[in-house]
């Protein structure tokens, strides 16, 4: 039985092309409600139940029944029995293709971001190929407080990655422009501004209308619409994070003077009541002095009663065994501010493995990071620093992969993509490759 297949042709020359193209390209990412509610529903539920609900939505959608997780659990063991039972010939192209991949991106982690590529001994070229974005939206929060500063972190990194347009939205509330947050616009590049915010203005970036034209990425905080947008509008385009309630964490040995510490814990506790502001510490008596220096200085503080109320909520001043522990709890935390307040900051270092930013040392304050020391003050929250990093000129480009396989190379690769396509049931892959093969 005869087969055909009917594709589609289009041509520039089409006074329809764009229409037709636009169309051909487009998938849509809208989830279906009832999937959604769906899905929302396991979610909570394995959080609550845990194995017991993974069990369950295992044995009702995968059709396999089990009595405990132990029954589901793959053992090192049983991976080296697969590996040890596979034809001689699909054990070598699992492993030729492994030593590859594994020293392109070897080679990858030492390029940073600069296009490069590299030669292999058959001749074939392989390496990446860095380019800007084409456009960004940045979020500058404006409601309770202007920030030109996030105007400046959000923008520069975008112009050195070489974006070539930069749109900014802030709100205005009642129509109050801040002239610092313009001026920082002008000085950073940006190209168009909208005085629009709130999830309405992550939607009009995301989506683009008659006005505010579509980007690719959105990146800058927000209160939580935004956050809940930006992660709603995420697939459409990219974004930074979702960033929640700002943290710092001091880890002191009692070195430093105490009022500079309590300063250092208003300077996130002053963003709202819902930051978090947390100092370690395995000085009890250096513990007390910090919390009378806050005594003593939040009086006279123009936002005290935002910081009384995030201290209150949400701070904590905690008694550690040892400096050690502290690094054991930091890392725990993954806060998005870690001072380490230290004689010798440079000891604990080494034992501090998440945080967005560390600052080192009594005279580093998180405050001279928000501002003007240098790298990005857009940083991983709640947590994510075990996982996520500041933004960067790399947020503001992508890498595309560069292969120009040699005909010797096609050699070598070939009979490898042929056997692992094979294996996987793709023969129209496994052809391509093959057909290139002497």
């Amino acid at each position: 039985m005869s087969m055909t297949a009917a594709v589609l042709r289009l041509s520039t020359l089409q006074p329809d092309f764009d229409e037709r193209f636009r169309q051909r390209l487009h998938w849509s990412a809208e989830q279906d409600e009832a999937i959604e509610q769906r899905v929302k529903a396991i979610l909570a539920d394995v959080r609550q139940r845990g194995d017991a609900a993974v069990l369950e939505y295992t044995a009702r959608f995968d059709g396999l029944p089990a009595a405990s997780m132990a029954a589901l659990t793959l053992h090192a063991s049983e991976l080296q029995a697969a590996f040890d039972g596979l034809p001689p010939e699909q054990r070598d192209a699992l492993t030729q293709a492994a030593a590859r991949i594994r020293r392109y991106h070897a080679w990858q982690k030492t390029q940073g971001g600069e296009t490069a590529t590299y030669r292999d001994e058959d001749g074939t070229v392989l390496g990446q190929k860095i380019t800007p974005l084409d456009r960004v939206g940045i979020y500058v929060p404006g409601g309770k407080a202007a920030y030109p500063s996030s105007v400046l972190m959000n923008a520069l990194p975008a112009h050195v990655a070489g974006v070539g347009e930069i749109i900014m939205v802030v709100p205005t509330p009642r129509g109050e422009k801040n002239p610092l947050v313009l001026a920082a616009a002008h000085v950073a590049g940006v190209t168009r501004a909208f005085t629009i915010g709130g999830a309405q203005a992550v939607a009009a970036l995301a989506y683009g209308t008659a006005t505010v034209p579509r980007v690719d990425k959105i990146t800058g905080p927000g209160n939580a619409y935004v956050a809940s947008a930006k992660k709603h509008v995420f697939g459409q385009v990219g974004i930074d994070m979702i960033a929640g309630p700002s943290e710092i964490l001091v880890l002191a040995d009692g070195s430093t003077p105490p009022e500079w510490v309590a300063m250092d814990l208003f300077s996130q506790a002053e963003h709202d009541e819902l930051a978090q502001s947390i100092l370690l510490c395995p000085d009890a008596a250096y513990i007390d002095a910090v919390q009378a220096a806050i005594d003593r200085l939040l009086p006279d503080m123009p936002r005290a009663g935002i910081i009384a109320k995030s201290l209150g909520g949400r701070g904590a001043l905690i008694h550690t065994r040892s400096m050690e522990e502290a690094c054991v709890l930091s890392n725990r935390i993954a806060p998005e501010h870690l001072e380490i307040s230290s004689r010798d900051p440079h000891k604990w270092e080494p034992l501090l493995k998440h945080a967005g930013a560390l600052f080192l040392g009594a005279y580093t304050s998180e405050s001279l990071g928000d501002y003007c020391a240098g790298p990005n003050h857009v940083l991983p929250t709640s947590g994510t620093a075990r996982f996520s990093s500041p933004l960067s000129v790399y947020d503001f480009q992508k890498r595309s992969s560069l292969i120009e396989v040699s005909e010797a190379g096609a050699q070598a690769l070939g009979r490898i993509a042929s056997t692992l396509a094979h294996g996987e049931g793709l023969q129209a892959h496994a052809h391509a490759a093959e057909m290139r093969l002497k």
